[in-house]
């Protein structure tokens, strides 16, 4: 939990380039990985 909350605080910092570039490198097709969880699509 501790790690997560860091690495949360780290990506909070990043310029929107660098946060998509990371999206895009890990869900290429931008799934909504919230359904995969039970949680409903947004939009």
């Amino acid at each position: 939990m501790e790690h997560a909350i860091i690495r949360e605080k780290q990506i909070k910092k990043w310029r929107r380039a660098w946060k998509l570039d990371l999206i895009e490198q890990t869900n290429t097709d931008w799934l909504d990985l919230a359904v995969d969880l039970g949680f409903s699509p947004l939009g």
